[in-house]
């Protein structure tokens, strides 16, 4: 089984804690949901305005990133793997694609470090195309660090808020060209 959990506090009176859970099949053919939420109802519209004020607060401070963990099934290319069936673009990380100079060593150098290996990824929330972003990790080793040290792709600062820049291979600054959207 996957796990992809989100939770959240919630500060109510005699409420403790609201939680969302989803389950998905290794195989991501069929998901199961499960929710708990608590609603109270104000008495006055003032009231209902101040305690709606509070919940987002609330949510806004208790929020945790959502993790999903398991077993990497497929890889794309140098930035991107699926988990599951589910598409991660790997945050702040800009690999070539596979049609251009080093996109198919950056794949293969995916394969050999990801591939039938459990990794623990942290969304961000974030969605590109049909892939969800997070900084996916094999054991403690952000994988993001590994491909850029390779020299087989280029920190995003757009994304990444250069947290990679200092992982960069001076030899791949000049074979691989950043694209405009990873720009500030």
């Amino acid at each position: 089984m996957l796990f992809l959990q989100s939770q959240f506090g919630c500060y109510w009176p005699r409420t403790a804690v609201c939680q969302r859970r989803s389950e998905v099949d290794q195989d991501g053919s069929s998901t199961l949901l499960t929710s708990t939420m608590v609603y109270m109802i104000p008495l006055s519209r003032t009231l209902a305005l101040a305690f709606a004020l509070l919940i987002i607060s609330a949510i806004a401070v208790a929020a945790e990133p959502t993790i999903l963990t398991g077993t990497v099934t497929h890889v794309r290319d140098g930035d991107t793997i699926e988990v599951g069936k589910i598409p991660i673009r790997l945050n702040g990380v800009s690999a070539l694609e596979l049609k251009e100079k080093l996109g198919p060593q950056s794949k293969q150098f995916m394969l050999d470090l990801v591939n039938d290996k459990r990794v623990r990824c942290k969304l961000t929330g974030a969605k590109t195309y049909d892939r969800l972003v997070g900084t996916c990790y094999l054991d403690v080793q952000d994988i993001g660090v590994a491909v850029i040290k390779a020299g087989l792709a280029l920190d995003c600062p757009r994304y990444s808020g250069g947290r990679y820049a200092e992982f960069e291979v001076v030899d791949a600054r000049g074979q691989i060209k950043l694209p405009e959207y990873c720009r500030k």
